[in-house]
């Protein structure tokens, strides 16, 4: 009995779903836990950093707590893996094997196998990178689009069109119940990060007294997010001469969430333009937005409203913005058949 037992623990296997975004990245496991973490990786710069951290290395939202004493990296930048050191191939690495680490049971020897969801048209050129990352602690790894892993974790795979949001890409990808190729599948880079530039582009011309960073700019973006009619003022407090001041930054908000309007528009019609004629109605009624872009205030309505010029169009949310990614990696992996695995 102590060998069979023997036996099969050496032949388990922790199946995990992980979505690697741009400034937040998630995973989700077959044993029912999930984690997420901002997407930042930081090592103490010198002996005194070490001390005061105390720790060799620091991720998400503790290493942002800490950056004034870390190198810090933020290596997925417009959803692509940064090449050029060794540093950010690291990062990377240890970026992964923290989310893991998140949701592993026990430090044991169980064999790793993971569904990584990457931007729809950068997932060639991160595959060979991710593969070479997670060589040490994966036993086998698969590279799909993030809209895909969305599209299947929520059973769309026919007739739908998914458009991921996230920060530092929009995807785009066309469900038609076969795995998408190329050809249905779009990534432009004017995402959250734009949205998070324009911002503070606007504000420092509007209040130039106004003492603010892109953190701050971030958080006003996810509180206040919004695109059409105004429906209520956003009043937010930014330093001036180090005194808390009351700003209102109302327009500031809506023309900086607008800015990314015009490239999703254009890039969902000229993708449905390509589609089979047949099926292009069906596709304009089945929209689905994800990504933490995708709770902008009144995003939907617009795009119902502009796609709408074209035919009669439904556009939804998703449920669960910050894990679909994951889950439906996961998802995919759980029922993926076994030449798949070999084949990746």
């Amino acid at each position: 009995m102590a060998k069979n037992s023997s036996t099969k623990k050496a032949d388990e296997k922790l199946l995990v779903g992980i979505d690697l975004g741009t400034s937040r990245s998630t995973i989700s496991a077959d044993n029912n836990k999930k984690k997420w973490v901002e997407s930042y990786v930081g090592w103490p710069r010198d002996f005194i950093s070490r001390k005061v951290v105390g720790k060799p290395i620091l991720f998400g939202e503790e290493a942002v707590k800490h950056r004034l004493s870390l190198d810090m990296y933020r290596p997925l930048k417009n959803g692509v893996i940064k090449e050029g050191t060794a540093r950010d191939e690291e990062a990377v690495k240890e970026l992964i094997r923290h989310l893991i680490s998140l949701v592993q049971s026990s430090k044991s020897d169980t064999k790793i196998r993971a569904v990584v969801g990457v931007p729809a048209e950068s997932f060639k050129m991160n595959k060979i990178a991710l593969k070479k990352a997670v060589a040490e602690f994966a036993e086998a790894l698969f590279v799909v689009s993030e809209p895909f892993a969305v599209a299947y974790g929520v059973g769309a795979l026919d007739n739908t069109m998914v458009i991921d949001i996230g920060a530092g890409t929009v995807d785009f990808c066309i469900m038609h119940g076969t795995v998408p190729t190329e050809e249905d599948q779009r990534t432009v880079l004017t995402a959250g990060d734009y949205i998070d530039q324009q911002l503070f582009t606007f504000l420092k011309e509007r209040y130039p007294q106004a003492d603010f960073n892109l953190n701050m700019i971030r958080r006003f973006k996810e509180e206040h997010s919004f695109v059409g009619k105004i429906e209520k003022n956003v009043e937010v407090e930014i330093p001036v001469e180090g005194k808390s001041t009351v700003h209102n930054i109302t327009d500031e908000v809506k023309r900086a969430c607008e800015s990314i309007l015009p490239a999703i528009v254009e890039s969902t019609l000229e993708l449905i333009a390509k589609f089979d004629p047949e099926y292009q109605d069906t596709i304009r009624e089945n929209i689905i937005l994800a990504g933490g872009g995708s709770q902008i205030n009144g995003l939907a309505e617009y795009l119902e409203e502009a796609i709408g010029e074209y035919g009669p169009t439904k556009v939804r949310v998703v449920e669960d913005p910050l894990y679909g990614g994951a889950d439906g990696a996961l998802q995919l992996a759980i029922e993926m058949p076994e030449e798949y695995w070999t084949e990746s």
